[in-house]
C-alpha cells in the first residue's frame, strides 16, 4: 500500500515540478502577462534614451510586492486568492522559489536588513528535514513535504553571496550545512534530481535541463572528487540539451532510466533558465546570445516554440524579458541588459489609482504572480 501511494504522490509531483516555474503555479505559469494588451514597442530611440538606472521602477515594484503581493509567510503566488486546495499552487500560498528570489535580490541590490529578513522567514516557512519545501499553504496550514532542486540551489547560492558581500561568515556556514543536505538528498550516484520527497525519503527519475544551477552546484561544501564527478554529469546533460545553433534554446528533461531527452514543447522561460545558468559560469552560446538580442529588439521573444523554432504562441511576459535582461548582465552585454529592461517596462502597471500600480499583472482580472513580479526584480537588481 505504501509504495503504491509513495509512486501516486510522485506521479503527481513530477509534473507539478517538471518545469521550472510553470507547474508550480497556475495553469499560466510564469507567463502571467498573457492575458494583457502589450502597448506597442517602443522606437529604439526611446529605449536608449530611458533611464538606465531604472531606480524608480525598481522603488514602485518593490513597494507593490510588499504592500499588496506579501504577507505574513511571504509573497503570494498570486494576488488573487483561492481555497489552496488545487494540485498547483495558487491565490495566497507562498513557494520557496519566492523567498530564494528576494534574497538573491536583496544581495545583488546590497540590502543586508532585508536579506536577513527574507532568510529568517524563508527558513521558518520551508525548513523540513530533507531540504526546503517547495510550496506552503496558510489556509491548509500545509508545508508540502517535497523540495524543487532550483528553488534549493538558488537559496543556497543567496546564501554564499551573502556571507562574501555581507562579510557574514554564518552565512557561509549555513550554505555549507544546507548544501551538503541537498547533495545528500538530491543527488544520487553524481547525478542531480529535481525533487526529494521528504515523506518518502526518494526522488523522481529525470532532471530539468533549467534545474541545473552550475554556478551553485560548483560551490556545494564536498570533496573535490564527488564535485569533479557531479560537475562534469550535469554540465554535461546541460550542455547536450543544446538544440541548434538555428534555434539555440535546450530542451526541457533528461531521463535518467532511457538516457534521452525530452521536450514536448520548448518553454521560453525554462530554455532561458538553462542559457541564464550557463552565463553564470561563462558557458552560454554566442547564438543564444544573438538570438535572444534580434527577438528582444523586435519584441518577439514569445512564450513556447516547437523544437524547430517556430512560435506556438505571441505570449510575451514580464519573467522572459527580465531573463534575457539577466542573460545580457551575466554575459557581459549591457545592450542586451537595456533593450531587455525597456521591453520588460513595457509591462509595468502605470496607472495610478490601480492595485497593481508599480507591479506587474493584468489590471482586468487583478492576477498578479510572484513569479513575474520577483523576476522583475531581480531584473532590476542587476544594475546595482
Amino acid at each position: 500500500m505504501t509504495s503504491k501511494r509513495s509512486a501516486a504522490t510522485l506521479f503527481v509531483l513530477s509534473l507539478l515540478l517538471a518545469s521550472c516555474s510553470g507547474g508550480k503555479e497556475a495553469a499560466t505559469g510564469p507567463t502571467a502577462t498573457a492575458g494583457e494588451t502589450v502597448t506597442a514597442p517602443p522606437s529604439p530611440s526611446a529605449i536608449t534614451s530611458r533611464s538606465t538606472d531604472n531606480r524608480i521602477e525598481r522603488q514602485e515594484l518593490s513597494t507593490f510586492i510588499a504592500k499588496q503581493l506579501t504577507g505574513p509567510y511571504g509573497v503570494y503566488t498570486n494576488l488573487l486568492e483561492t481555497d489552496e486546495s488545487g494540485e498547483a499552487a495558487s491565490g495566497h500560498e507562498v513557494l520557496s522559489e519566492s523567498a530564494s528570489l528576494l534574497m538573491r535580490a536583496a544581495v545583488l541590490a546590497g540590502d543586508k536588513e532585508q536579506f536577513a529578513g527574507q532568510w529568517a522567514l524563508a527558513q521558518q516557512t520551508f525548513d523540513m528535514e530533507g531540504g526546503f519545501s517547495y510550496r506552503y499553504s496558510p489556509k491548509q496550514q500545509k508545508q508540502y513535504p517535497v523540495n524543487a532542486a532550483v528553488d534549493d540551489l538558488r537559496l543556497i547560492g543567496a546564501l554564499y553571496e551573502a556571507g562574501e558581500v555581507f562579510d557574514e561568515p554564518a552565512y557561509t556556514k549555513q550554505a555549507e550545512k544546507y548544501g551538503q543536505r541537498f547533495y545528500e538528498n538530491n543527488v544520487k550516484k553524481g547525478y542531480m534530481y529535481d525533487f526529494y520527497d521528504n515523506s518518502y525519503k526518494t526522488t523522481n527519475n529525470f532532471v530539468t535541463l533549467c534545474y541545473i544551477d552550475l554556478g551553485t552546484l560548483r560551490k556545494l561544501s564536498i570533496s573535490s572528487e564527488l564535485r569533479g564527478i557531479l560537475m562534469h554529469n550535469m554540465d554535461g546533460i546541460l550542455e547536450g540539451g543544446y538544440l541548434s545553433d538555428s534555434f539555440p534554446f535546450y530542451e526541457t528533461r533528461f531521463d535518467y532510466h532511457t538516457g534521452a531527452y525530452s521536450s514536448e514543447n520548448i518553454n521560453t522561460v525554462e530554455s532561458l533558465l538553462s542559457i541564464l545558468h550557463l552565463a553564470e559560469t561563462g558557458q552560454q552560446k554566442p547564438a543564444s546570445i544573438r538570438y535572444i538580442k534580434e527577438q528582444v529588439a523586435a519584441g518577439t521573444l514569445y512564450g513556447q516554440y516547437s523544437r524547430d523554432g517556430k512560435p506556438l504562441n505571441d505570449i510575451r511576459s514580464t519573467a522572459i524579458y527580465a531573463l534575457a535582461a539577466m542573460i545580457g548582465a551575466e554575459a557581459g552585454d549591457d545592450s542586451l541588459y537595456q533593450a531587455a529592461i525597456a521591453r520588460m517596462n513595457e509591462f509595468q502597471i502605470r496607472d495610478a489609482d490601480s492595485p497593481l500600480f508599480g507591479g506587474f499583472g493584468n489590471t482586468d482580472t487583478g492576477q498578479a504572480y510572484s513569479f513575474d513580479n520577483l523576476m522583475a526584480l531581480l531584473a532590476y537588481s542587476y544594475s546595482h
